[in-house]
């Protein structure tokens, strides 16, 4: 990849944007690997799909990774709220809205 610095036209921008939108897609697919691998295990131990803590400790922790890397905490936490909101609907589709039923 070219630092911004080194594109010197259009091109060379949108070609990076594009790696840069590949590399993203890649990262999410793979992160919702991991919730559904959450929701599978969220049915052996009885949790729902949402816990309010570790939403809020989600958000924490991308607010302070953007503060550090410079980008605007409130863009970072909005786009993340909108993450976590989706991938709460996608553990409910396995847990149900109100979780497992412990038998």
């Amino acid at each position: 990849m070219k630092p911004p610095a080194d594109c010197k036209t259009m091109q060379d921008i949108r070609t990076e944007i594009d790696r840069l939108d590949v590399a993203l897609i890649e990262l999410l697919a793979k992160r919702a690997g991991y919730i559904d691998r959450a929701a599978e295990v969220k049915t052996g131990v009885g949790l729902p799909a949402r816990i309010d803590d570790r939403v809020e400790q989600v958000i924490a922790n991308v607010r302070a990774e953007a503060k550090a890397q410079g980008l605007a905490p409130d863009l970072a936490e909005s786009l993340w709220r909108h993450l976590v909101d989706w991938s709460i609907a996608r553990e409910e589709t396995v847990l149900g809205p109100a979780g497992p039923e412990r038998v």
